[in-house]
């Protein structure tokens, strides 16, 4: 039995409530940031209370005013991102789900040789292959489109390798029960194992939302215009080269305004990822 200390209870909240207070403290000086006006944030000390700018600095944001070295609304990267993001999402977990049900039911040749050929490809990350894969975007004419900016980015290992040993667990009784009711394999598929990988599919979904909102290189890259820019990489170009002013105000709002879905999703789907993460039941 594991004796419960109180005083080893006060410590741990207190760990996690000072390592909360260091993840949290950049994050409202951002916010306080936003609410100023630029001459104010270049005060020293700058302050650390909210000002009464709010609502200026991010209609100016949204809308695409304030100086600084990008000429596009936040309100047009933000949707640029979300598009973006959900093509990313939903291209990966698809395809995941097919290639991990190939590999898991059907029986042909050299069928481990290409689930670890798709297992390898972890040590191929788009930023070491970047060269030939905009070559190839570039050769096919989607260089600075949702297209171009999304697909190269869809295939997943790591998701084809969890819905694998997922699917490893589902009881051979299942598939011969579904054989003898005459049920084919896609709808074996869509009827009996996509309902059981619900859990699983919410935890990569929030994961993947996160990964393709914070992609930076590969839209760096395959967006030639500004119009184009996801909000990641539009914040770094609002700032340009420093040669400039900048209002600082207007760029930190776009920051502000750049965590808003990520934290929204997750927080939605908090019940529903940490389910699939630890669910022993799935």
């Amino acid at each position: 039995m594991v004796e419960r200390r109180p005083s080893l209870g006060i410590l741990a909240h207190a760990i996690m409530i000072v390592g909360a207070l260091l993840v949290i403290f950049p994050i409202y000086l951002a916010f306080v940031a936003s609410t100023h006006t630029p001459q104010e944030i270049m005060q020293a000390p700058m302050p650390i209370l909210p000002g009464s700018n709010f609502w200026e600095t991010y209609k100016a944001a949204l809308t695409g005013g304030g100086r600084t070295s990008a000429n596009v609304s936040v309100a047009r990267m933000i949707w640029v991102s979300s598009v973006i993001t959900f093509i990313i999402t939903f291209g990966k977990i698809s395809i995941s789900l097919l290639s991990a049900f190939a590999v898991v039911y059907f029986r042909f040749p050299l069928r481990s040789l290409c689930f670890w050929l798709i297992f390898i490809t972890l040590m191929l990350p788009v930023e070491v292959r970047i060269g030939p894969t905009y070559q190839v975007v570039a050769s096919l004419g989607m260089i600075n489109t949702y297209a171009g900016l999304s697909v190269p980015l869809i295939a997943s290992a790591t998701a084809t390798f969890l819905f694998r040993q997922f699917f490893l667990t589902v009881p051979d009784e299942l598939v011969e029960a579904a054989r003898v009711d005459g049920a084919g394999p896609m709808r074996f598929f869509k009827d009996i194992l996509l309902p059981l990988s619900k859990t699983s599919i919410a935890a990569l979904f929030v994961i993947q939302f996160i990964y393709g909102w914070n992609q930076y290189l590969w839209p760096l890259i395959g967006a030639t215009s500004e119009d184009m820019y996801p909000i990641v990489v539009g914040i770094k170009a609002m700032i340009g080269n420093g040669e400039s002013p900048v209002d600082w105000n207007v760029v930190m709002a776009t920051a502000v305004l750049a965590m808003l879905p990520p934290a929204v999703v997750v927080v939605l789907m908090q019940k529903w990822f940490v389910k699939g993460l630890v669910d022993t039941d799935k």
